[in-house]
């Protein structure tokens, strides 16, 4: 860490001292990361060069948008980065839940039965799912698709025993990487690939679907080279490099990424319409970027664990357990400190740093919540950002960080504002 950053801003000396030891600390899991980031960066570059990616394909199409190069090449380089058979990658995803939704019911069909296997999926799937909002208002459950859920182990851990049993008969079984707003360690690759085996020993023609969300390229591998059928994601997460403003994609097999492009478009046309609008270049640098933008992601996230711990707080997942994802935990306690990080980090962005974070009651919530994010793109979770539900055990998750520089410093502000 380099010790001029304090005549910028003024951090004492005894943060200092405990940023730097935290540093010193990481540095073997450092090293992993920037391994990790090579290999991605290297295939990623292979996949551009495989795909002959051209000037030509940066300009966007209008209209229906036939004959779009840019379009079906930017398609082919996902995949081949993602390791599918094919892509559906679109500007005109408005988030991963719909990304998520258009897969869904791309695949899905009256009388067919979905099962998460990793629990209750985040909120914004309730009423896609049917488990919330009003019924006949176009969930799954209108259309006659039953749901089921294998809820985990308290210690967040799969039940494969009970997954094989519940899937029995199902179409396809779910798996949310992530964690949303739980304690639960996010899954790596090497959980999902027990996770898949575990459905197709109960059902062995089963569709696996992954939300990949937040965990792109935090591993050298992605859940489709251990037996996820589909994964789906945001563009303004891991895989759009903090560079695509909007947008989402579903990779897989080619057969379901076809049935998914059916839902977003219409039957029948598919991948061949849809224009791009200008926006090929973006998506395209977005993906180039990503390895090493995740690579500084995962960096603040393990230098936030350890610099917490050091000063007393629980942190998940710790500095040396291997990663799913982006996504750092940490239990502060009471809700004041909970503010105050949310205002330190957000004092670190280099957008909106003016503003002051406050709880509030955001719709589909129980419990009041605040959110800090200072970022160019609004909702762009690959920049720094941290929110969480204004409850026990007064937890935070925090992610992000498309520099990290900028990510450290909004850490270290984070604790910072605790100590005042």
């Amino acid at each position: 860490m380099n010790s001029r950053i304090n005549e910028i801003y003024g951090f004492s000396p005894e943060l200092t001292a405990l940023a730097e030891r935290a540093e010193a600390n990481c540095a073997e899991a450092f090293r992993r990361t920037e391994e990790i980031a090579e290999y991605n960066g290297a295939k990623v570059l292979k996949a551009f060069a495989d795909n002959k990616v051209s000037e030509a394909c940066f300009y966007g199409s209008t209209g229906y948008g036939y004959g779009d190069i840019g379009r079906d090449v930017i398609d082919r380089v996902f995949a081949q980065a993602l390791g599918t058979e094919d892509a559906l990658v679109r500007h005109n995803f408005v988030s991963g839940t719909h990304a998520l939704s258009t897969a869904l019911f791309g695949v899905l069909r009256t009388g067919d039965k979905l099962v998460s296997i990793t629990g209750k999926p985040y909120d914004t799937l309730e009423e896609i799912i049917g488990t919330g909002g009003t019924p006949g208002n176009g969930s799954l459950a209108d259309f006659g698709v039953e749901y089921s859920q294998v809820d985990l182990n308290e210690d967040g851990t799969p039940r494969y025993e009970e997954i094989s049993e519940a899937v029995k008969g199902a179409k396809a079984a779910y798996i949310q990487r992530s964690r949303g707003y739980s304690l639960r360690r996010a899954f790596t690759v090497s959980d999902i690939e027990k996770m898949a085996a575990a459905a197709r020993r109960g059902q062995p023609d089963i569709i696996v679907m992954v939300d990949n969300c937040y965990g792109e390229f935090v591993e050298e591998r992605e859940p489709s080279a251990v037996g996820a059928d589909l994964i789906i994601g945001s563009l303004i997460k891991n895989a759009g490099g903090g560079i695509a403003r909007t947008g989402g994609y579903i990779a897989g097999k080619a057969s379901l990424v076809e049935l998914c492009s059916y839902r977003l478009t219409c039957v029948g046309m598919g991948k061949e319409v849809g224009c791009t609008l200008g926006m090929n270049r973006e998506l395209l640098l977005g993906l180039f970027f990503a390895p090493d933008v995740v690579r500084n992601a995962v960096k603040t996230a393990i230098f936030a664990s350890e610099l917490f711990t050091l000063a007393g707080y629980e942190c998940s997942p710790g500095k040396d357990e291997i990663r799913g994802d982006i996504i750092t935990a940490v239990k502060l306690g009471d809700a004041e400190k909970l503010t105050s990080f949310c205002r330190g980090v957000q004092a670190g962005a280099p957008v909106d740093s003016f503003v002051v974070p406050e709880p509030w009651d955001m719709p589909g919530y129980s419990d009041k919540v605040i959110m800090a994010a200072g970022a160019f793109t609004n909702g762009a979770s690959i920049e720094l950002s941290a929110d969480a539900p204004l409850r026990e055990p007064y937890a935070v998750w925090m992610q992000g960080g498309i520099t990290y520089t900028s990510g450290r410093i909004g850490v270290m502000l984070a604790l910072e504002e605790i100590d005042r």
